[in-house]
């Protein structure tokens, strides 16, 4: 036993120098995890990137797919596809150009409303609530309502929310003009341009993303709303809407609000919804 520990013994001081700069093994562990974190790091924020790109993206196509039903239903309901002679469809237009519509779409589905086989769209709310108090409006916009609808149901039902009945939610919110600008916009300078153009009234608030503004305003001032926003300059890249807006809103818990907004992709993901209201505030 002895010589077993001086064996050893000896083996260490033969060693120790070479020792003294060896890693330990936790060491080396954290050692190759830092060498490690900056290309992950990288790699995040790259999937980050490409997760937000992938949904503007796809904000981009429900708008341009919204417009384009719009122009549709614009152009079989007033029996004309000449913007002059259609008011609706003038409008329309006029509404998809602002919100970055290109041309080429909204002429493609003027033509196509000229078809024989083009669909009837018809318009169609659905109301639901989540968890921690939260609800939904989901706004439809199809050409097969019994599609919609199985659709609809099947997305909330899968994700553990709940259908609720017509008027139930729709109460405890107010639809207002809305007015989104990808810039930050001085209050005093929109609120002397908005009295100008005749708004009675209005609402500024900050984006969700940072350096925007929200402005609200009663649906029929938001005509005039823009071109206040128009005249002050801040109409670049700005879109036009209207919005329901919760009376009441709800801060749920993270795990709660997780939930809804599983709720609110797969719901999203729908071809004929358009968009989904919530009443969360975080």
């Amino acid at each position: 036993m002895k010589c077993a520990i001086l064996a050893t013994s000896l083996a260490l001081l033969i060693s120790g120098q070479a020792a003294a700069f060896t890693l330990s093994p936790s060491t080396q562990v954290r050692k190759q995890h830092a060498t490690r974190l900056e290309p992950l790091s990288m790699g995040r924020a790259a999937a980050v990137r490409a997760a937000t790109k992938g949904k503007t993206d796809a904000k981009k196509a429900k708008v341009n797919a919204y417009y384009g039903k719009k122009i549709i239903m614009a152009v079989k309901q007033g029996g004309s596809s000449d913007p002059v002679a259609n008011r609706q469809l003038a409008d329309l237009i006029k509404a998809a150009k602002q919100n970055s519509v290109p041309m080429d779409n909204i002429n493609r589905a003027i033509k196509r409303a000229t078809e024989k086989d083009a669909g009837d769209f018809s318009e169609a709310k659905f109301e639901a609530y989540g968890f921690g108090g939260a609800s939904f409006i989901i706004n439809v916009l199809s050409d097969n309502s019994n599609r919609s609808t199985a659709d609809v149901r099947t997305a909330v039902n899968k994700n553990k929310g709940k259908m609720a009945e017509q008027g139930s939610v729709l109460f405890m919110y107010d639809l207002k003009g809305k007015i989104e600008v990808p810039s930050v916009v001085d209050e005093e300078e929109l609120l002397d341009a908005a009295i100008e153009a005749g708004v009675e009234d209005m609402e500024l608030t900050e984006g969700d993303e940072e350096g925007t503004t929200i402005i609200f305003t009663d649906p029929k001032d938001t005509s005039a709303l823009f071109e206040a926003v128009k005249a002050i300059g801040k109409d670049e890249g700005a879109k036009m809407s209207l919005s329901h807006v919760s009376k009441a809103p709800v801060e749920c818990s993270e795990d709660d609000f997780d939930k809804n907004m599983a709720i609110v992709d797969a719901l999203e993901e729908l071809d004929d919804v358009d968009s989904v209201e919530h009443n969360m505030s975080n």
